[in-house]
């Protein structure tokens, strides 16, 4: 008897994943939770007072905390009993039902993962000099709260940033929470940092305290959510404040640099707001609403209750806006505080209600802003993806917890769409609304969706879900009817496709048919995309002439090379209002006109393009490599400033671009390894995933190899950790 308990407590020792079971017979409901972010060691230091009340007497409960070490942990003010496998606390004791009980905990961690320090490296002359007398290991000590004086001086030139990103249940990286979505908690933050830098949190901020150049930030949030959804960043911003019509306040943040790119970055957020709220029938559910830009996001935007975190790449001047702009991100983001925030999950396989949704009232609102022609374009080429991929016999259900981003939030967003066109506008919007207030701040399933449009439309929806949810095909030809029906323009463009397929007569007369008869430029830009090379000379002239940006994109591209007929038609896209076209005819012109390129580079000099600069890169490349194009001293300064974008100063997009360039024509510099070695164990992993194939390359080739191994030598931490592993691959 005796060696049973014993092995029973070993088994619970080692399992906590057991006691999940328990979980159920405890309902967390506030949390007041205090952190300091270190920006020097990258850690946490914080404390959490959970409130929970038990349902059903148990013996145990337990937060998810990866990699924490805890100072104290009081149940009701009194020590209490637990344990830490590195996952998960266990705090054991006989929990009374019906009993209200305070869980304090203090702890310290360096986060694996979702937060993220950007620019915060101690210089190495302070390194030294903080081990020092006793006046300078005080300063040093107060490094652990914020950048002193001394620190802020000697690296003030540096970007800094702190923020994070949850994504699904990574929040147990820095605060004891729950990894499960089912666990729903209302959060109030307060962050203690430097005084000089702002910080934006869930909630509305309450009040902030400052004591010795340290300012505490206290957040409150009045409803329930995800621990997934709590988030925070600290950095230098300015907003912008606008108030919905429903007297939402809503904060747009931006770097102070950026003064210029507020409106077109934020460009219809007050509209967008209006209209998710009267489309979807509910009131925005949280007390005010932010968004901000961060550095090297590893997506482009997350959904923190009512905090969303963009990537910065999408802060964009006016020309930029119609290349790249944030209008379908900023209304993804802010429906998601409906879908997913407000409604929640119950687990991956009802992940549709998320990211369809999502999308799907994106769309609506770039219908809403830019008209019918855009959304059905957009649906159009979503069908196209969603074809193909399951021609490819990779096709997925909308049930499968695993499928595809492509699956989940296009093909989620296409049954949206047809489910709408089945019950009608009426009963769609009605059960939507229906759907939200019965569900508000708990968890769902998709069947709990279809029974409120079910009960809203009369209609039973078992043969929808059958051909939109569970099949694995998507099911192109009803997309296409529905399109067909829908658009004009698409419609006499599946015709046109149709006819040159079938017909005998003469492709360019057919074609000109189908121009001439439509005003949609869209469907003009699709012809030259896909035909061009069946058009005559005269027909891709008068093309030129036209005013419309999408056309003379369009037209920017049809060529490799250019013909000398086509010289004087190119040379005007230099001056176009798009960046992409700056980009494309600067290209093109280059490579087919060697006579006229310093003219070329004259006309285009000083323009930066989009956020990864775009138009300097490809101009700083042709500079450097166009002889009679400025003097020796320039070219080297162009060079220099080329070479100088692979550093971590700048955004990864930035560097990525900078890096195929220069690998393309010239050899890397020992800065240039440096940084790709760096860029080799950065935190996103599609940047990081680009460097070390590119690393790969390098090492294949044995003088490069041993410059890598040379300069390897000075490296340490994660850098010299990875470099190893390859050159020991070798």
């Amino acid at each position: 008897m005796v060696m049973n308990r014993f092995l029973l407590f070993i088994l619970l020792l080692v399992s906590p994943i057991l006691f999940g079971q328990h979980q159920d017979r405890v309902d967390f409901t506030h949390a007041k939770v205090s952190i300091r972010p270190m920006s020097l060691s990258k850690q946490i230091e914080g404390t959490v007072v959970y409130q929970f009340n038990v349902i059903n007497k148990v013996d145990s409960v337990f937060l998810d905390a990866k990699n924490m070490g805890f100072q104290s942990i009081e149940l009701n003010k009194k020590k209490v009993r637990y344990s830490n496998d590195g996952k998960r606390i266990i705090i054991r004791k006989k929990f009374k039902q019906g009993k209200t009980y305070f869980l304090n905990l203090k702890y310290n961690v360096t986060p694996k993962q979702t937060v993220y320090f950007l620019g915060f490296e101690l210089p190495d002359s302070l390194k030294v000099s903080a081990s020092g007398e006793n006046s300078k290991q005080e300063k040093y000590n107060k490094i652990k709260y914020s950048i002193n004086l001394k620190l802020h001086e000697a690296i003030k030139g540096s970007f800094h940033q702190i923020w994070t990103q949850g994504q699904g249940k990574y929040t147990s990286n820095w605060l004891p929470s729950f990894d499960d979505m089912t666990e729903k908690v209302e959060f109030d933050l307060s962050i203690a940092f430097d005084s000089n830098y702002k910080v934006i949190a869930n909630g509305k901020l309450q009040m902030i305290e400052e004591d010795n150049g340290i300012n505490t930030w206290t957040f409150d949030m009045r409803q329930p959510m995800s621990s997934y959804l709590l988030a925070f960043a600290i950095g230098d911003y300015d907003k912008q404040e606008l108030t919905s019509t429903g007297g939402v306040p809503i904060e747009n943040y931006f770097y102070p640099k950026d003064s210029l790119k507020v409106e077109p970055t934020y460009r219809y957020t007050k509209e967008i707001f209006d209209f998710l709220e009267q489309e979807i029938g509910v009131r925005y559910p949280w007390q005010n609403y932010k968004q901000l830009p961060v550095r090297d996001f590893l997506y482009a935007g997350m959904e923190n209750t009512g905090a969303t975190i963009f990537s910065d790449s999408y802060m964009v001047d006016s020309t930029a806006f119609v290349d790249k702009n944030y209008v379908n991100v900023n209304a993804h983001e802010m429906a998601h505080q409906w879908f997913g925030n407000m409604v929640t999950e119950k687990d991956g396989n009802h992940h549709w209600l998320h990211e369809g949704f999502a999308t799907y009232y994106a769309y609506l609102t770039e219908k809403e802003l830019f008209g019918d022609e855009h959304f059905f374009w957009k649906l159009y080429d979503s069908a196209k993806q969603l074809n193909k991929r399951s021609k490819e016999g990779k096709g997925e259900a909308l049930t499968n917890p695993k499928a595809s981003s492509l699956t989940f939030y296009e093909k989620g967003a296409w049954a949206l769409h047809m489910l709408r066109s089945e019950v009608g506008d009426i009963a769609f919007k009605n059960g939507v609304e229906s759907y939200l207030e019965k569900f508000q701040f708990k968890n769902v399933t998709i069947q709990d969706f279809l029974n409120e449009i079910e009960a809203a439309s009369g209609k039973k929806l078992s043969s929808f879900s059958a051909l939109w949810l569970n099949a694995k095909e998507f099911p192109f030809q009803s997309a296409k009817e529905n399109l067909i029906s829908n658009s004009k323009p698409l419609n006499e463009f599946l015709k046109l496709k149709w006819e040159l397929t079938t017909s005998l007569v003469e492709k360019n007369a057919i074609i000109q048919r189908y121009w001439e008869g439509s005003n949609s430029k869209e469907l003009k830009a699709r012809i030259l995309l896909d035909y061009h090379k069946e058009l005559s000379v005269n027909f891709l002239k008068i093309a030129f002439k036209s005013e419309s940006i999408r056309i003379r994109q369009a037209l920017s591209t049809i060529f490799d090379k250019i013909p000398k007929e086509f010289k004087s038609d190119y040379e005007p896209l230099l001056d176009d209002k798009s960046y992409v076209t700056i980009e494309n005819a600067l290209y093109r012109l280059w490579v087919s006109f060697p006579q006229e390129r310093a003219i070329y580079l004259e006309r285009t000099k000083g323009i930066l393009g989009l956020p990864n600069k775009n138009v300097r890169l490809l101009w700083l490349l042709f500079a450097v490599l166009t002889k009679d194009y400025g003097t020796d001293e320039l070219r080297e300064d162009y060079i220099s400033e080329l070479f100088d974008y692979t550093s971590r100063e700048h955004a990864m997009e930035i560097r990525q671009g900078a890096f195929g360039l220069i690998g393309e024509v010239f050899k890397f510099s020992d800065e240039n390894i440096l940084d790709l070695l760096h860029a080799s164990v950065h935190h996103s992993w599609q940047f990081r995933k680009f460097a070390r194939t590119l690393l790969d390359k390098l090492l294949k080739d044995d003088k490069q190899k041993n410059r890598v191994i040379a300069l390897s030598k000075g490296l340490k931490g994660d850098e010299l950790r990875y470099i190893n592993s390859k050159l020991q691959e070798q």
